[in-house]
């Protein structure tokens, strides 16, 4: 049994091609996220991999639509957004595939 604290992993991505990570894999990334009213993410998008975000908790705007609790928004490659935690948020991610420098502002 393996244990780490999600603190210890960078920005809540537990699972893909990077470390630290609780497996290493190109399958897929996965994490969990917390945010602070206020806290925003710059704007940005992904050439080859596709991310479903699951607002978990709270209330967030991306790309100026408001989202809430149980809402799950599904970005394809080369769709941009940002992001407004309007309220405390937790979130769930998965980006298929793990592809590094895959990110773009």
């Amino acid at each position: 049994m393996q244990v780490k604290k999600e603190s210890h992993m960078h920005k809540g991505w537990l699972i893909g091609d990077f470390e630290p990570s609780m497996i290493r894999t190109t399958d897929f990334e996965f994490a969990v996220q917390h945010y602070r009213a206020g806290d925003v993410e710059a704007f940005h998008y992904h050439k080859i991999a596709t991310e479903l975000t699951v607002i978990v908790t709270g209330t967030v705007e991306m790309s100026s639509k408001r989202f809430y609790a149980g809402d799950a928004i599904l970005l394809e490659p080369g769709e941009g957004v940002d992001f407004k935690a309007i309220t405390d948020v937790t979130t769930a991610v998965i980006k298929i595939p793990s592809v590094k420098d895959d990110k773009y502002e």
